[in-house]
């Protein structure tokens, strides 16, 4: 018994060692507190700085947006009605955004309604909100609930913090979006409740021009991890 004892604890220690080690290592070099930053005037020039540096009205002007997320999650918004298809493995839900009871769900092509239809409503709502946020993120600076502050950087370069107070799946998440010259984002940092560690960066740099105009991102790097966005299309008549 002792010696199974042994063998147990000695995998365990194995497996778990360099995963503690290397999570000490990844929070003592990136762990940052959350900036104060100043609620004024100067925020919302940044915010709308940053709005015309990506053609906010070509985004705001678009109907329709169908997109891949990390080859896993199939979307196609119709942004004009507020409507959502979701498709992930054999289920396609097709999220009312206004009205849930609106919502219907399918698995395998069939119907679906009760107690499992309403977990696969909650699910893609929560696919949709992370999803669809790190495809618009830039755009949603002015929703209902959130508050911007300017927060002066080294050599008193000017970053955005942006808190969500309502709304989404996680309110109260904190973003500080980073600037080039042109006021168009190139990264951000983050203080959310489903990561460990605060002040995380993921870039946003790497944009494509949609066909109507709107930029949208096409990859994203948070740490080692990439997050790919793929199979973004504008146009409802080419819908897969």
């Amino acid at each position: 018994m002792k010696k199974i004892l042994k063998i147990v604890l000695g995998v365990l220690i194995f497996f778990t060692l360099p995963t503690l080690l290397l999570f000490g290592f990844v929070y003592f070099k990136y762990n940052e507190k959350l900036p104060q930053g100043i609620e004024s005037p100067q925020a919302d020039v940044l915010a709308n700085r940053m709005l015309e540096a990506l053609n906010f009205e070509a985004y705001k002007n678009t109907d329709y947006i169908e997109w891949t997320f990390k080859k896993r999650h199939h979307y196609k918004w119709y942004k004009a009605q507020n409507k959502c298809e979701v498709y992930w493995k054999n289920n396609k839900v097709i999220l009312d955004l206004d009205s849930s009871s609106n919502t219907e769900v399918y698995k395998n092509n069939i119907k679906i309604e009760g107690d499992d239809k309403q977990a696969l409503v909650e699910q893609a709502t929560n696919y949709f909100n992370n999803d669809s946020f790190w495809l618009v993120a830039p755009y949603k600076v002015f929703d209902p609930g959130v508050t911007r502050r300017v927060v002066t950087l080294d050599k008193e370069k000017k970053a955005l913090l942006v808190t969500y107070n309502s709304g989404g799946t996680t309110p109260g998440d904190s973003y500080l979006w980073h600037f080039d010259d042109t006021g168009k984002p190139t990264h951000f940092q983050m203080w959310v409740d489903i990561l460990p560690i605060d002040g995380l960066k993921a870039t946003w740099n790497d944009w494509t021009t949609t066909d109507t105009g709107a930029q949208l991102p096409t990859f994203h790097k948070l740490l080692v991890l990439g997050i790919e966005i793929e199979n973004i299309n504008t146009n409802p008549e080419d819908a897969l």
